[in-house]
């Protein structure tokens, strides 16, 4: 057995999962011979105890061997896996869990040498060395391909720099369980509105344009995107409100269409959310 593989006991319990655990994550998988998934389960966390190289320790404990440790943990399905911090069960998970979400589970505790490398590319994005940025973001890929937060902020990079098809390209291969999280479904509703303003005037022409010809309503369209953009939703909502009040031919329904993907961007709940999709179901019928 791997060197940071142990098979538990009561004998040696307390010094490999309550004392080790001070020093290196313990993840201990409750487990019993006749349990179908927990054999499933077994051969991919001894993959990752070996691929992540100590910066975990994984223990095995029969639960039909010691009945009263399992007692003791509350186990009460198999296969569990809790991961011990400092003496004390921190998190756990139940069931043969695939690979991505064993390590989306892990990485919540466990800090990644990428990460490091991460850190030190967002900051130098800050101070305004974006090409610089994203070839550190990219030897952090090289040296750790399974971290998913070094694609993320690649893409968020690519889209400052003003790429958005490689920002897109870049979300397109995160895994499937990091498609559905907020700050993607953001990202890629910004990416969306941002290449509608690419090339287009900035707020004070859009807003002169407006004030000379009110009813110019690819000024007003645009100008409500350069509020989004801008982070100051409710001016956004008011111009597409109203676009869509008195133009709604334009785009295609254009304006309606943008207030829903604000609403998405805004996480579909909150004051400003409830207040607009009430104006605007009003408007509708």
């Amino acid at each position: 057995m791997a060197e940071n593989i142990h098979t538990l006991t009561a004998a040696n319990f307390r010094d490999i999962v309550l004392n080790g655990s001070r020093s290196v994550p313990v993840l201990v998988d409750f487990w019993a011979d006749w349990c179908q998934p927990c054999r499933v389960l077994m051969p991919i966390l001894a993959k990752l105890a070996e691929e992540y190289r100590g910066k975990f320790v994984l223990a095995k404990l029969n639960t039909e061997e010691e009945r009263d440790l399992a007692a003791h943990f509350g186990v009460r399905s198999l296969p569990t896996v809790k991961l011990f911090r400092n003496g004390q069960a921190v998190d756990e998970f139940v069931g043969a869990l695939p690979e991505s979400e064993i390590r989306a589970f892990l990485d919540k505790h466990i800090p990644r040498e990428s990460d490091v490398v991460l850190a030190r590319a967002l900051q130098r994005a800050q101070q305004g060395d974006l090409p610089g940025a994203i070839e550190l973001i990219n030897q952090a890929r090289a040296a750790d391909p399974g971290n998913p937060r070094t694609l993320f902020a690649l893409a968020r990079l690519q889209s400052a720099g003003g790429d958005d098809e490689a920002a897109e390209e870049t979300l397109a291969q995160l895994p499937p369980t990091e498609q559905s999280k907020p700050e993607v479904t953001t990202l890629r509703a910004q990416i969306a509105l941002e290449r509608q303003v690419r090339g287009a005037p900035g707020a004070e022409q859009l807003s002169a344009r407006l004030q000379a010809d009110p009813a110019d309503s690819e000024a007003q369209y645009q100008l409500a995107i350069r509020k989004v953009l801008a982070k100051d939703y409710e001016a956004a909502l008011d111009l597409l409100m109203s676009l869509m009040q008195r133009d709604r031919a334009y785009g295609e329904d254009a304006a309606r269409k943008t207030m829903l993907e604000v609403f998405a961007l805004l996480g579909g709940a909150g004051d400003i959310v409830k207040r607009y999709r009430t104006r605007m179901f009003n408007a509708l019928h």
